[in-house]
């Protein structure tokens, strides 16, 4: 089994688009020398937490770092380094993987398991801790029928997203069968496997076929490997034909999709399982201008749905209204994996620059593949041309914009959106667009296919209907639409078979550990112990040991508790711990600032991650968080000694320099999103003593349980506000010590009232790293034994 870094350390390839103020580079004003020029910023911003991972590559045994530049870690995986079936000494086992990122789940399309876990329990993993997790009820999915010749992966994905988070599979393990799975390539079972974390499953799996196999050959893979891989899964029964009814398994549940019925479709404009067909995208938006401010609504009065607002850009003038593109991104390992959706992008670039279209100047587009053979196919297939006479040229080859790595827009695009209070929108092929996530100046986001992200830049705007409406009008004054530009899947197919072989994989991965000359030629230190910096704003040794002792304290109720903030439902890990723009006006950027660093050396909450000082400030510092307290969208909350209003951190400091312990009020689904286990440490660092939640997603509730944070559940049927609290009062966590895994115990208040609530510590296990106050104390307590 395989067990990739925590987040502290993963930096599988953090690429930023270079952003000095007032120089902006994207879109067609990109040089051909993008990727190096980003390459050279992100080892000036991150050179210490590259030093920081060379040393441990030099520290640990059994340590391999792939460079940054070469990918994402998950694509190079897919491509590269998974083994399938690992022969070690004569002896056969399957390969498996425990990943720290939510993206782990992507290699359960070629037929390896593999799940995400918090980085905490990671590290302890690391230290030797086996991990223990509830035997999982498996859901069988069955794919039957056909899908049309116009259909991506991204919308059989984004439908699968929304069907299974409807049916309700969190902490579950689905199995995909049928015979409508032999019709997927391995690429588009990794993209379905990729948003796993996105429908709340522990895995997704598809069980290896000979498609796999064809897929092991395609990447290169040894021919040797190749015999016994097969050979040994035959043998053991875990060899599927997809075909053949007799060896469908028998699951818990079993639920159906007929690829027939799939339509094009995004999923927005603030959560990847909510799908729109794309047919229904401009009535959609209108619906969410109106809406009540939620999941799909934004709340703009009818008045001013049609406000269009005037801006100059380059010379030239232009407006923008509710629901312009001004981001525009094909990004993230979910898609950039697969050939088909890549090459139908390339190709529908080539007949849209063919048909005399182009994308307007400001709409900051990219192309950041996850693995250096995407390049190498767009460019052999002849389309990387016309993707870059688009604006689609290669930025970097890593996570960028679904993770918030954008850059900043121009000027003249921000003021007009803050002039006119519009909700503009981004337009991406990643997996994620949660609240804040993606750009602080784009309220909406929408999932989709990489050639609907160029269909969405040439347009413009999401408020068009592809079917009745021209894309654009070009200089001949013809008409333009959709249809007229759209690769089918047999066009696509043909140009991948000739172009996507096994020699380019091959030429890419010999030489991925060697290629990067500033990673090899980076210096660091060989000593077993590493030397902390107290000038590091980067890399600084955390405070989560401070004041532990040898012997274990009895667990104490939590007594007389405030409420820190009253969350709803499906509060992110986004929400609660941001990994992109560090707002100018938070207590991270003052600290940052008190340090002596300017504005422009911010940098990310992502690549600070190392710094427990900043990622504490950073903690619900995201500014799309709706505080029930105060009624709407900010990283404030109320104190509620005084009533003040005030930043989260700051609030959080003041109970802590009172004495008073805190607690979360939160809906359903808290934590849902990425496994970011900051999530998790930074409410520690805060002061946090319990959460109290409807249901929590699988890896967030384990990142609280490791950190000592008691995660409760209100038993069904109850709610906040079914139960009638307001967030105002006080609680007291009655903890008997005798406990058991899932009890129930009792909650009062300081108006008399009392109700009762599960602990969610699930395992034996976990009640032994409550006792040492998290998993991470359980493991110095027990090296410290030996």
């Amino acid at each position: 089994m395989s067990v990739w870094l925590p987040a502290f350390f993963k930096i599988s390839s953090l690429c930023v688009l270079q952003t000095k103020r007032k120089s902006y580079r994207f879109g067609t004003t990109r040089g051909a020398d993008s990727v190096q020029k980003n390459q050279d910023l992100e080892f000036e911003r991150n050179k210490e937490r590259f030093e920081f991972l060379k040393w441990g590559s030099k520290a640990f045994r059994n340590m391999r770092i792939i460079p940054p530049g070469s990918g994402i870690v998950h694509q190079v995986n897919l491509e590269y380094l998974a083994r399938v079936v690992f022969d070690q000494d004569g002896f056969f086992y399957p390969d498996s993987l425990v990943g720290t990122d939510s993206h782990t789940t992507m290699i359960d399309g070629l037929g390896v398991l593999g799940w995400g876990v918090g980085g905490i329990e990671a590290e302890a993993v690391m230290l030797g801790q086996p991990i223990s997790m509830v035997l999982p009820e498996v859901i069988g999915y069955k794919l039957q029928g056909t899908p049309n010749k116009f259909i991506t992966s991204t919308d059989i994905v984004l439908t699968v997203t929304k069907h299974l988070r409807q049916v309700g599979v969190v902490g579950k393990f689905v199995e995909f069968f049928g015979p409508g799975v032999a019709q997927l390539s391995i690429a588009d079972r990794a993209t379905i496997a990729n948003m796993c974390p996105e429908y709340g499953a522990t895995a997704a799996f598809f069980p290896v076929d000979h498609i796999s196999i064809q897929y092991l050959t395609q990447t290169g893979r040894d021919m040797e490997n190749l015999t016994y891989i097969e050979k040994y899964l035959r043998a053991v029964g875990m060899f599927r034909d997809y075909s053949n009814i007799s060896q469908d398994p028998q699951f818990t549940q079993v639920v159906e999709l007929d690829l027939s019925t799939v339509v094009p479709c995004c999923s927005g404009p603030k959560r990847p399982h909510d799908k729109v067909a794309v047919s229904d995208m401009k009535q959609d938006f209108k619906m969410c201008l109106a809406a009540k401010q939620g999941f799909k609504g934004f709340q703009v009065a009818p008045e001013r749905h049609d406000v269009r607002v005037p801006f100059q850009f380059n010379g030239a003038e232009y407006s923008l209204s509710h629901g312009s593109v001004v981001i525009a991104a094909i990004t993230s390992c979910t898609n950039t994996s697969n050939p088909s959706v890549m090459l139908g992008a390339g190709l529908l670039a080539q007949k849209a620059v063919q048909c005399g279209l182009s994308v307007k100047p400001y709409i900051k587009t990219s192309l950041s593949p996850g693995s250096g053979v995407v390049t190498y196919y767009l460019k052999e297939s002849g389309v990387m041309d016309f993707l870059t006479q688009l604006g689609f040229e290669v930025v970097g080859y890593g996570c960028m914009t679904c993770i918030g790595n954008s850059g900043p827009l121009p000027e003249q695009v921000v003021e007009a959106i803050t002039q006119g209070d519009l909700v503009a929108a981004g337009v991406l092929s990643g997996n994620r667009n949660f609240e804040g996530r993606v750009h602080p100046n784009t309220r909406a986001n929408y999932l989709a296919s990489p050639p609907l992200v160029i269909a969405y830049a040439i347009a413009g705007t999401v408020r068009i209907d592809f079917e009745k409406e021209p894309l654009a009008v070009n200089s001949e004054g013809k008409e333009i639409f959709l249809m007229d530009i759209w690769p089918t899947r047999e066009e696509i197919q043909v140009v991948e078979r000739q172009f996507v072989i096994p020699a380019m994989f091959k030429e890419v991965y010999e030489k991925i550990e060697k290629v990067n000359e500033r990673w090899n030629s980076l210096e660091a230190s060989s000593d077993k112990l590493y030397t902390w910096d107290s000038r590091s704003t980067y890399i600084k040794s955390p405070p989560f040991f401070d004041g532990l002792t040898r012997d274990l304290q009895t667990p104490k109720p939590i007594t007389d508790a405030y409420v820190l903030l009253n969350l709803g439902d499906s509060v992110t890990t986004d929400h609660i711990s941001p990994a992109g723009n560090i707002a100018r006006n938070s207590p991270a950027a003052r600290y940052l600032t008190n340090a002596g660093l300017t504005a422009r050396e911010f940098n990310s909450y992502g690549s600070r991650r190392g710094n427990d000082a900043v990622m504490a400030r950073g903690t619900f510092a995201n500014i799309r968080l709706f505080n029930k307290f105060i009624n709407k969208q900010a990283p404030s909350t109320t104190y509620l000694p005084t009533g003040e209003t005030m930043d989260v951190f700051d609030a959080a400091v003041k109970y802590q320099q009172a004495g008073h312990p805190l607690l979360i009020l939160a809906g359903k689904e808290y934590g849902s999103g990425s496994s970011r286990d900051w999530a998790a440490k930074g409410p520690f660092l805060l002061g946090i003593k319990a959460v109290l939640a409807e249901s929590y997603e699988r890896i967030h509730r384990s990142n609280l349980v490791g950190m000592g944070i008691i995660p409760l559940e209100y038993l069904p049927g109850d709610s906040a506000e079914s139960l009638g609290l307001t967030g105002r009062e006080r609680y007291t966590v009655m903890i008997p010590p005798l406990l058991s895994p899932r009890m129930t115990v009792d909650i009062k208040l300081d108006t008399g009232k009392t109700f009762h609530a599960k602990m969610r510590f699930d395992t034996d296990v976990e009640l032994t790293y409550f006792r040492h106050g998290g998993i991470l104390n359980y493991m110095i307590r027990k090296m410290s034994e030996n």
